[in-house]
């Protein structure tokens, strides 16, 4: 009896652990990108990316936020004038379901994008099968857009 009592009290031990090392797990909340003009940003994320907008709470008409998954936004917010060049390698990912149609809907719209090496109006097939291109948004920020299914 004593056995069964300690294995118990091990076995409680350990789902609490792991409890509480669930509650302690960070999640993504928001990604913020300075931009030098609000009203374009907002409507290349809503219009060519695809995004909604949600409520912000400062309404000052310096921010605008778009929800990017069920519980993570994203948080454009009007900054200085200056806009700075940025690696490819740091972007931010989208995915659609169809990579080749939003590239024709890049085209029709006049908006460069290229494949991963760099080959302009190319889409990357990753070994996995996922489509992928790459284009930069008004302020020079990358953004991916792939067609991943997980």
């Amino acid at each position: 009896m004593k056995t069964v009592r300690i294995a118990i009290a091990c076995l409680v031990c350990t789902i609490m652990t792991g409890r509480l090392s669930a509650q302690q797990k960070a999640s993504l909340n928001h990604i913020a990108l300075y931009v030098t003009n609000l009203e374009r940003s907002t409507v290349f994320y809503r219009e060519v990316v695809g995004l909604d907008t949600i409520p912000e709470p400062f309404h000052d008409g310096l921010h605008t936020w778009f929800g990017v998954g069920p519980k993570s936004h994203l948080h454009l917010i009007q900054a200085g004038s200056q806009r700075f060049e940025h690696n490819k390698n740091t972007h931010l990912c989208f995915t659609v379901q169809d990579v080749p149609a939003f590239a024709r809907m890049l085209e029709s719209r006049g908006i460069a994008f290229e494949d991963w090496p760099g080959a302009k109006g190319k889409i990357t097939t990753r070994v996995d099968g996922v489509h992928q291109i790459y284009l930069r948004d008004p302020d020079g920020y990358w953004l991916e857009i792939n067609d991943a299914k997980e």
